[in-house]
């Protein structure tokens, strides 16, 4: 299919991603990418006995979410985890033996195209992300996800960046919540993961009596196909879930002018977490940190990690003096000396990086655009969500201030109650909570930048 036969050009497909403030689904855009041709057998081919690492989790639905920490991990090839899917009893499926289909489930999930493909660089151009505005992005920038129905990923927000995602085979349930609707969210950064902050909500099976201004939130679901691309703006939240036997994703983080200002917050947010973290002799890290993060990082390091982060938003602002501390010009190349995580912490990322490769300018206050939605450009759907009838109904629109106030003062409570008037004592997650809710770093950054704009 050339460009022209395509409902979008590129340029168009730009304009769109830089104005719309909410998920959207393109349609017939990439039937001509090779990468369409990565199902599970074909993959399993070209990596030839490649072992991946696989997370492994339980099919069984509680209401606290089953966070990274909590799964258990293996290495295993796509070869046995065919077996493991498709109950061949002639071949072993290795490590999958100890884990029941009708029990648990598998994701190879965030697998850098890149590093999966070293040996293959020629498969990079399977994946077109010029076709959608940003040239020169293809595989070197960008990730796969293999899972297994059940599969999931916890619902959480990406302090960096949008997302395009690209389905390949079977559906994806994505569950997505506005940035607005943070508060009803119960943000925690335990399990910490740089530039992740989780909800404490199941949000497809919510414990109501511990999380109660969950009934304010405002779901928007859709099932991905494949040979959809949805558009995850930036900062909503997503909780997404496999519905088929096999699930194969493609997606590219794309960054933005704001993620300077952001990578300060997540410099304070690590230095404060390991710190407290640290000086709990209680406390395992294993229970806390991510598989994802690899080690503690050091107080010097951390502290070197916000200086970073300080002086490329100063350099920023010397070459760009009318931006202050929102809306930053992207042009500007971050430290590499940066906190990174696992979506940037790759050799794709750097490459974008010194490329000057795919970076989206101030999301624009409107579709300034003559493209319309309809058949090939879908809105994600505001849904209803199905909980107790004094809920607040889903289509009710912004909320009024009163309510904002309202939200505004309740986020920082504690997330539950003690139970049978019983005193619970504080724990460290409890005051972690507060020191690093995503308002309180968002204060902290403001003025931690705005001292040093004042010399």
């Amino acid at each position: 299919m050339s460009e022209d036969s395509k409902p979008f050009n590129a340029e168009e497909v730009r304009t769109v991603i830089e104005s719309l403030q909410k998920p959207v689904v393109f349609l017939n855009m990439v039937s001509d990418w090779p990468a369409m041709r990565w199902t599970i057998e074909n993959l399993s081919q070209l990596l030839n006995g490649k072992e991946l690492t696989f997370r492994i989790g339980k099919r069984k639905m509680s209401k606290a979410p089953q966070f990274e920490t909590q799964c258990q991990y293996i290495q295993a090839t796509l070869q046995e985890f065919l077996v493991w899917l498709h109950g061949d009893t002639n071949s072993s499926p290795g490590l999958f033996l100890s884990y029941p289909r009708s029990e648990y489930w598998a994701y190879a999930d965030y697998k850098y195209v890149a590093k999966m493909f070293e040996d293959k660089a020629e498969l990079f151009q399977d994946i077109i992300w010029s076709d959608f505005g940003f040239p020169g992005r293809d595989g070197r920038d960008s990730t796969l996800w293999i899972g297994s129905e059940a599969a999931n990923t916890p619902c959480h927000l990406d302090s960096y960046g949008c997302n395009l995602v690209l389905q390949v085979q079977g559906r994806k349930r994505w569950h997505l919540f506005p940035p607005e609707d943070t508060c009803f969210l119960y943000p925690t950064r335990i399990p910490y993961e740089e530039s992740s902050v989780f909800s404490s909500v199941n949000v497809v099976n919510p414990d109501l009596k511990h999380f109660p201004r969950f009934r304010r939130a405002r779901p928007y679901v859709v099932n991905l196909c494949p040979g959809e691309v949805l558009f995850v703006p930036r900062h909503w939240w997503h909780y997404v879930e496999s519905l088929d036997p096999v699930t194969i994703s493609i997606n590219s983080w794309i960054e933005l002018g704001d993620d300077n200002e952001a990578r300060v917050g997540e410099a304070l947010a690590r230095t404060v977490v390991c710190a407290v973290k640290s000086a709990d002799p209680h406390t395992d890290p294993a229970s806390w940190l991510n598989t994802t993060e690899g080690a503690v990082t050091s107080y010097e390091t951390n502290l070197h990690y916000v200086n970073l982060a300080v002086q490329s938003c100063l350099d920023n602002d010397k070459m760009h003096p009318a931006s202050c501390t929102k809306g930053r010009d992207q042009s500007v190349q971050l430290s590499s000396g940066l906190p990174k995580k696992r979506k940037a912490n790759s050799e794709p990322a750097e490459f974008a990086a010194k490329n000057g490769r795919g970076k989206l300018a101030e999301t624009k206050a409107g579709l300034s655009t003559n493209i319309c939605i309809g058949p090939n450009l879908v809105p994600v759907k505001q849904v209803a969500a199905a909980l107790e009838e004094d809920s607040v109904s889903s289509t009710s629109g912004d909320l009024s201030l009163a309510s904002r106030l309202e939200a505004k003062q309740c986020s920082l409570d504690c997330d539950s109650k003690p139970a049978d008037n019983v005193r619970r004592l504080i724990s460290t997650d409890d005051l972690l909570n507060c020191l690093v809710h995503p308002d309180v770093i968002q204060l902290m950054t403001e003025i931690l930048l705005g001292r040093h704009y004042s010399h």
